[in-house]
């Protein structure tokens, strides 16, 4: 059912070409596996892309590592790239590929006869797909998948087990999606809250652009009305909440736990960090850093960097911050010195009162 992957061996030089990178050392010394700086060993390939473990290219057993231009290493081999960090994912894929499922309906998976299931995809035992569904080429569905009514799954994308898809979703190619994420369920919406708690039906649908990734245990609401719309290569973490109607553009990135409130909308290239929490009917611009555990009140202007709860620039956190620790000295300094004026007022007063009586 899997396709097995022989193992792979390649030269210095192959690796080079694959990444767009030049050789200092032996182009000809072969590589067998990939491994970070500390667990290489010989035949292995690893990287540096931060100047604080440079000198551990001292001591790594590794064959070779990627590198920024101009590093040296006496006696190393090095393989000189743009971003080693980025090259060290491409050959990380190409030595450690995802197992390939081969296509089919396996027993055990129940679909709809109204369901289209292109026959390039497959359908593991447990999984669910309902009426009018389409399901393209290359889609993998796990055990475990449940797919609503009128949804639409693009090309060469991976549903892990117990995902569950709620009607109408519209989910893109090449879109990631781990294990018991729940995407189209109802929106949060009542009237009169805290009172009569009357709900607001939930008619619109969620839509996932191409190359989303999405971790484990999040959500995403359906929208009120219209769409909840997660834009092309947003990626999403573990344990994130994404409300009724928002709107996550292009490239951005939500770290686990972020809950962004309903009708709120991230412009491209966003990044939020973790146990960030935004309100809802808010614009955060273009490339806007959201620091962990801020609490986002109102809009932010493009090209922002924000931290606190409530936000303020990150340059005014950390100032705020830095003084903190200083409070509890401060107010004991404050005291004293409310003390002292008061003993000199005192002392002010009688010697005015003295005078008064010699005048």
């Amino acid at each position: 059912m899997i396709k097995a992957e022989k193992t792979l061996k390649k030269t210095i030089k192959e690796i080079a070409k694959l990444v767009g990178g030049t050789v200092s050392g032996d182009p000809d010394s072969m590589i067998s596996g990939v491994r970070g700086i500390d667990e290489a060993d010989n035949g292995d390939l690893t990287f540096v892309a931060n100047p604080k473990y440079f000198k551990k290219l001292e001591t790594t057993r590794a064959t070779a590592a990627l590198v920024t231009a101009g590093t040296i290493s006496p006696g190393r081999t090095l393989i000189y790239v743009a971003d080693p960090y980025v090259a060290f994912g491409k050959i990380l894929a190409i030595f450690n590929p995802e197992e390939t499922p081969l296509p089919g309906i396996r027993p055990g998976a129940w679909v709809d006869s109204t369901a289209t299931v292109s026959q390039g995809a497959c359908i593991f035992p447990g999984v669910y797909v309902s009426r009018n569904v389409r399901v393209a080429d290359g889609v993998v569905l796990y055990p475990g998948v449940n797919i609503g009514t009128e949804c639409e799954i693009g090309k060469q994308s991976i549903l892990y087990p117990n995902v569950s898809i709620y009607r109408r979703t519209i989910i893109g190619q090449r879109v990631i999606i781990h294990a018991g994420v729940v995407i189209g369920g109802d929106g949060f919406g009542f009237a009169q809250p805290g009172s009569e708690n009357i709900k607001i039906p939930q008619t619109g649908y969620v839509q996932i652009d191409d190359d989303v990734e999405i971790g484990a245990n999040s959500t995403i609401d359906r929208g009120t009305m219209g769409k909840t719309w997660i834009q092309k290569n947003v990626k999403i973490d573990n344990l994130v909440q994404i409300a009724h109607n928002v709107v996550i553009g292009e490239n951005s990135i939500i770290v686990a736990q972020v809950g962004i409130s309903g009708s709120a909308k991230l412009g491209r290239g966003v990044i939020a960090g973790g146990q960030a929490g935004l309100v809802g009917h808010i614009n955060i611009g273009d490339s806007v850093m959201i620091a962990s555990q801020a609490g986002v009140h109102n809009d932010i202007p493009p090209n922002q960097i924000v931290a606190g709860s409530p936000h303020m620039p990150h340059r005014e956190w950390l100032r705020m911050s830095a003084a903190l620790p200083k409070v509890p000295e401060m107010r004991r300094k404050m005291h004293a010195m409310e003390k002292r004026i008061a003993e000199l007022e005192k002392q002010l007063h009688g010697m005015r009162k003295s005078r008064t009586r010699r005048a």
